[in-house]
């Protein structure tokens, strides 16, 4: 037995170092079934308010032992902002493959559990994201983020021109509105085409266009929602905690504990400290005079 990911072993281990005796495996085993119905609660309880201006997805790998073989296993998660501008983790499952049928599973259970509407998805480019996104939510829009893009060019570039080509990336999202990037992301593919990086110029003339969503939204809110930063901080600080038990027997085990990490995160000042002032958002659209997304 397992409680949250943990073997009853190395519960017995750590109660006997603490208290000098150790906790029989008929009691860890009633505390793990009352952690799970606790964290099973948690993660399907229902979504108040139903709309989220905002919504953070991305994956989270675990290592799984099968069969004396180790494999990883993805855990998607949400975090939303609602409409009082605070941070919530609105999802965690496990994502089997990464593929566009798992996102598309994944959304469609926010859904069912009250989250009616997006203006804005911030994520990775992973395999068929942005289609199960506009399939379930076909009002919303998409963000690419910024940084796993930077990432994905930068494989394709020399160690030795990084840091000239980040440059060069970075005033493409410091100009003032979409038009103005997308003119100095043509002046950059010339360049880097100059600079005999062909392979770095296609994903910018490709992709760049879906990095430059969130210049539609709130000039304040620019720096939030252009990047995924929020959810990979959350991420390492999960790491950091899980790193303890190495590899899980199964996907649930590591779901288990990745969700009791959560909930203990998302009551903590994380998720009692305003994220973002909403006001910015109600002023945008009452002067471009539409509704956003």
């Amino acid at each position: 037995m397992y409680l949250a990911g943990v073997s009853v072993r190395r519960v017995e281990d750590i109660t006997e170092a603490l208290w000098g005796t150790k906790v029989s495996p008929s009691t860890i085993s009633e505390l793990n079934k009352k952690a799970y119905v606790h964290i099973e609660a948690w993660r399907d309880r229902p979504l108040m308010g139903g709309k989220y201006h905002y919504v953070y997805v991305d994956g989270l790998y675990m290592r799984r032992n099968w069969g004396g073989e180790y494999e990883n296993v993805s855990i998607l998660i949400a975090i939303g902002v609602n409409e009082d501008g605070y941070r919530e983790v609105i999802g965690a499952a496990e994502g089997m493959k990464e593929d566009k049928e798992s996102r598309k599973t994944f959304f469609q259970w926010l859904k069912t559990r009250g989250l009616e509407e997006i203006k804005l998805v911030i994520g990775d480019k992973s395999q068929g994201m942005l289609e199960a996104v506009h399939e379930v939510y076909p009002e919303s829009k998409y963000q690419r983020c910024i940084v796993h893009f930077y990432r994905n060019v930068f494989s394709v570039t020399p160690r030795g021109k990084m840091k000239l080509v980040a440059k060069m990336l970075k005033a493409i999202h410091a100009q003032e509105n979409k038009k103005a990037a997308l003119e100095k992301a043509r002046t950059v593919v010339d360049e880097l085409r100059g600079m005999k990086l062909p392979e770095a110029a296609k994903k910018v003339e490709d992709s760049i266009e879906e990095t430059l969503t969130y210049m539609a939204f709130p000039g304040e809110h620019w720096i939030k929602i252009r990047t995924n930063n929020v959810l990979e901080r959350l991420n390492r600080e999960i790491r950091r905690r899980t790193r303890v038990v190495g590899a899980f027997p199964d996907g649930n085990s590591a779901l288990m504990l990745v969700c009791a990490r959560l909930r203990h995160v998302a009551g903590t000042h994380w998720g009692n400290k305003k994220y973002m002032s909403m006001k910015h958002f109600e002023n945008f659209e009452a002067e471009s005079g539409t509704m956003v997304g």
